[in-house]
């Protein structure tokens, strides 16, 4: 089975990590935990910014409105799964004792985030200006 099913399966059975390797240090487990909640915050933060744009910018045109909200929603919704995946990594990873998971995501992210926020504004400063 690959590695992605088989970490796909422990995202609905997170018991079974216990049967791999040793357990770590529980501070290790909290720290990953920890970040786990923090990746949560920011995809909550992400669809509710989708869900302002859509509610508080009701005079930009329907279908800029709506593409910027869907983007902002769309990155919270892949920033749930990434938080649920990257947990089950870093915590096989550590009960293994190799090195923690490396990835993109934060970068891919931050980008989505910043190229949203640019199109934002210049949308607003185009629409106020008209």
């Amino acid at each position: 089975m690959s590695d992605f099913l088989q970490g796909l399966r422990l995202w609905f059975a997170p018991r079974r990590i216990s049967e791999e390797g040793d357990t770590p240090d529980y501070r290790f487990s909290l720290a990953n935990e920890r970040t786990f909640l923090a990746w949560l915050r920011t995809a909550l933060a992400l669809v509710g910014g989708g869900f302002a744009v859509d509610q508080f910018l009701p005079d930009l045109r329907w279908g800029v409105r709506v593409g910027l909200a869907l983007a902002l929603i769309g990155a919270g919704v892949l920033c749930a799964v990434r938080a649920v995946n990257h947990w089950v990594r870093c915590e096989r990873a550590m009960r293994r004792g190799e090195d923690l998971p490396v990835s993109r995501f934060p970068v891919l992210l931050a980008l989505a985030v910043g190229v949203v926020s640019l199109t934002m504004a210049a949308v607003v400063a185009w629409e106020g200006a008209g």
